[in-house]
């Protein structure tokens, strides 16, 4: 359950994708997530690293770890489900619409 209440926050899950494909210093990722603000995106990044998903390169960027990494690809069936459940959820709002006398 811990991993559910660490998703659950705010902004968690938007820092891990843009942290997907590259590692990112804190400015350009601050922009990629409509500039948050500063606080928030420090202590997110802090506890994305204090549960070994993110950390720091060489250079100062955040990255994935491979732990962070794995999550991004375990997530990935979760995305297919919500792709699903959002056509679902059109389909049944269009049938509602269609079913309501004029």
């Amino acid at each position: 359950m811990a991993a559910f209440d660490l998703f659950g926050r705010r902004w968690i899950l938007r820092i891990l994708w843009e942290l997907r494909d590259e590692p990112l210093g804190f400015r350009p990722l601050q922009q990629r997530c409509d500039g948050m603000s500063s606080s928030v995106l420090q202590q997110r990044l802090t506890e994305l690293q204090e549960s070994l998903l993110v950390e720091r390169d060489e250079s100062g960027a955040y990255r994935l770890t491979q732990l962070g990494a794995d999550a991004r690809h375990e997530m990935r069936g979760l995305m297919r489900w919500s792709e699903r459940w959002a056509a679902e959820l059109e389909t049944g709002a269009a049938v509602q619409v269609a079913d309501r006398p004029s």
